[in-house]
Parts: C-alpha cells; structure tokens; sequence
C-alpha cells in the first residue's frame, strides 16, 4: 500500500496534533514494509530535520514536502503526489476538502480523516461537509468526539471508527525509571496557560487547593506551562493565600517534563474539552494515577482502575477527589501495564493496519 499523509505541521510544534501525527507517520512507515511506499506534506513547517524525521520514519519513506505555510504550494505538493498513491491520511479537518479535490481527480484513491476533538466539535463549513461525506473512514480519537461529528452532520456511521491515540515510544521507554521519593505530596498538571484555555481547570485546581492542605499539609501543586494566562493564575493563588504550596514551573524541556512525572504524586487535569488527553496517557507511563473531568474524551481514557473522575468545575469534588487520590497506594506498574495495553503504540499500530487493509 502507498500512503500520503497531510498535516497541518509536524515538528513546529509540540502541541498534541503534530504529537498525533508524528506516530501516524511513525506507524505508517512501519506497516509498509516495502521501501519508498510512504509519503507526507506538511503545511506550516519550514523544514524538517533529518535527525527529527529518524525515530519516527524508515526506508519506507519516499519523500515529503514542507510548506512553510504557503497554502498554494501545499495543494499543489499534494495534488502532486497523489498520482502515487492509494489511501491518502489528512490529519486536520481544515484540509480535508484539499484531500477532497486530490480524490475527484485521483477516483482510486482512498481518503480518511483523523479526528482529534475541538476542531470538529463545531458546525462543518460548506466544503468541509463535501469532504466528509466523501471520506473511506473516519478515524475519532474517541467515542465522544465520534459522536460530536455525528450530532453536526449525517454520515454513515459505520464509517466512524474510534481508533485512540497512542504515546511515542521515546516517551513510554524513559518512563520506566524508578519513582523519585519525595517527603511531599505533589500533584502535577501540564497546560498551556492562555487565556483561549481556560475550560483546561487549572483555576479549580487551584481553588481546591486550600482544601486539599487542611487534609493533607506540605502538598504541592505543580503548574507547567506557560500563556498570557499565567499571571491571572499565580494571582489567584495568592488571592487563596497558597504561598509556596503553588509552583509555577514554566516551560521545561522534556527530559526534564519525565523528571516531573516521576516525582509527582498525582498528576491532574480536570479539563472541559480534552478530545483525547495524550498527556493523561504521559502520566500513566510513569504509572503514576491521574484526575480528570467527566467532559469530553477524558473518561475514556481515564478510570477508577488509574486514577478519578470528577464533574467539571466542581472544586469541593477536585478536592475531595485529590485528597483520597494522595491516601491511596496505587501499583504503578499496574498503571503503566493498563495503559500499555490499551494505549501502546503495538496496539495503535495493529489496529491502524487492520482498518487499511483492503
């Protein structure tokens, strides 16, 4: 099979998509076992290194394009390669009616959508609609995301297909070093703090704070990231007198981000519109038991097996939640195994080979 993957970037950032379709390309790579079989354009990437492209391709990748976001090279990159090729993976919405055009002038070939979250929980605009109801499958990173694209526009159900992400092997190989011991409970979140994310909870937890240390005294709350957000949040923690007992961390690299999972006590992420949540699946890896919101893909991911779920919001349940979650002796490897399981990037790569098998 030849495959021609789009995404919106790839490497510019390390935000969860270009994360996402990383391992697409990885798992692409590694299903087409013959060499040159493998092709991708992305859109806004200046250029791509070739010690980045190492980990996640093989001699299965035959060439690719970066676009440095000029839209009028990307369609014409992908209009180009797609007389080569026989099923054609668009990892954004927003480029799917380019994959669309490629179809109506290649009828072969085959196009499928990966469905994140955010980006299609929202009304379809003209093309788009076109493209999706001319798409061979469409793979939701979740049932509940499944679900929003079908409440938004009427498909054939039964080319909706939950296909969950999956965690980079690099992450889940370093995870497996011992807990860090601490003479401190910690709890650990991980967010962008801006201002266009505000429903990711990192306010509650915040709140729930001085709950959590009549219970349990020395916690600490952990913050890593950073936004236009972040003053707000480091004066509500002094607005609940907190103290020391809320650290904002900033930006960390992510050697040093393995560092904060192995030291924390538990990590937390009561967000409101997770489509998926791959940094819940981070956590885990380090075995460590995670909080989340009872919105969006998150419960999906997260049980009573690897950590709580709380309603969204609800800062007495965020606290109440947390202080039985800090008392409890979770099995880490336990935790790591389920996820594993359920979320190895073997597993994604086997399922993702199944659905484009002709």
């Amino acid at each position: 099979m030849k495959f021609l993957l789009l995404a919106p970037e790839l490497f510019t950032t390390d935000s969860g998509i270009p994360r996402c379709l990383r391992l697409y390309l990885k798992a692409l790579c590694e299903i087409s076992a013959e060499k040159g079989r493998v092709r991708f354009v992305a859109l806004n990437d200046a250029n791509i290194d070739s010690a980045d492209l190492r980990h996640y391709t093989g001699p299965a990748l035959a060439e690719w394009s970066a676009c440095n976001r000029d839209k009028r090279f990307f369609i014409n990159e992908v209009l180009r390669l797609t007389h080569k090729t026989q099923f054609l993976i668009c990892g954004h919405v927003a480029q799917l009616p380019v994959a669309w055009l490629a179809s109506w002038l290649r009828p072969k070939m085959r196009y499928i959508l990966v469905a994140h979250g955010i980006e299609v929980w929202r009304p379809f605009k003209f093309w788009e609609r076109r493209a999706l109801k001319g798409a061979h499958l469409i793979l939701c990173v979740s049932e509940f995301t499944r679900r929003e694209i079908l409440k938004r526009i009427p498909l054939d159900e039964s080319r909706l297909v939950v296909l969950p992400n999956t965690l980079d092997p690099l992450l889940e190989s370093g995870a497996d070093a011992a807990a860090i011991s601490t003479s401190q409970p910690v709890i650990l979140t991980v967010s962008r703090l801006s201002a266009a994310d505000r429903y990711k909870g990192i306010d509650h937890l915040i709140e729930a704070m001085p709950a959590i240390l009549k219970a349990a005294p020395g916690t600490k709350l952990r913050v890593i990231g950073r936004g236009d957000d972040a003053h707000r949040l480091q004066n509500l923690a002094r607005d609940h007198q907190l103290g020391a007992a809320v650290e904002f961390a900033g930006f960390v690299s992510d050697a040093q981000l393995r560092h904060e999972f192995a030291r924390c006590t538990l990590f937390a992420l009561p967000s409101q519109k997770e489509g998926f949540g791959l940094v819940y699946l981070e956590a885990m890896a380090a075995g460590k038991p995670c909080l989340a919101a009872d919105e969006g893909g998150a419960p999906e991911v997260v049980d009573n097996t690897c950590g709580r779920i709380t309603p969204y919001g609800d800062v007495p349940a965020i606290a109440t939640a947390c202080i039985a979650m800090l008392s409890t002796p979770w099995d880490a490897d336990a935790i790591r195994e389920r996820m594993r399981r359920r979320f190895g990037f073997e597993t994604f790569r086997e399922n993702l080979k199944k659905l484009l098998t002709p």
